[in-house]
């Protein structure tokens, strides 16, 4: 049984394995091929204009939550419904990738349940191009002892001192 750092650890392991030209077994640290579902993975190196795109992970208690990044023609944006898509497949494929890469790393299989849809925001960038940047939160299977992260109400983050300062305006806010 793996413990709590263990299957963090083994996750950032797994999302660092991606990094900008580990598509390509001449360039990869260990000369193995890895295919995260990025677009920058398609073409060649050298000889392609370079595709700018990423993802990173980052943990929020019991959850992870997947961040990807990129670069889109703004032509791409106008059918809504077909961005969209592509966008969260490129999402699946990245998760699909980090179990695969997790399997290969630690033995043991991860599971990621998805929580909610996904946040998919573009900016304009110029008449040609837009910024992408996509999340999703995921469930971690497997973690026992977490202390899941809850929003706390703004009257119990507030101190009493604080509180009783606010109370001495017109307006009362400790109410």
């Amino acid at each position: 049984m793996a413990t709590i750092y263990d299957v963090l650890k083994g996750i950032n392991q797994a999302a660092a394995n991606a990094h900008d030209g580990a598509h390509d077994e001449k360039i990869a640290h260990d000369g193995v091929a890895r295919k995260a579902g990025l677009d920058r993975e398609k073409g060649d190196v050298v000889l392609d204009s370079r595709i700018m795109d990423g993802f990173n992970v980052s943990f929020m208690g019991d959850k992870l939550v997947l961040k990807y990044q990129g670069e889109c023609k703004l032509t791409d944006t106008h059918d809504r419904n077909k961005f969209e898509n592509e966008i969260t497949s490129k999402i699946k494929d990245i998760v699909k990738y980090l179990k695969k890469e997790y399997k290969k790393l630690t033995g043991e299989t991860l599971t990621l349940t998805k929580v909610g849809e996904s946040e998919i925001l573009v900016q304009y960038i110029s008449r040609i191009r837009c910024s992408v940047q996509a999340s999703c939160v995921y469930n971690i299977g497997g973690l026992k002892g977490v202390v899941s992260v809850r929003v706390a109400s703004d009257e119990k983050r507030l101190d009493k001192k604080f509180r009783d300062w606010l109370s001495l305006g017109k307006n009362d806010v400790s109410r």
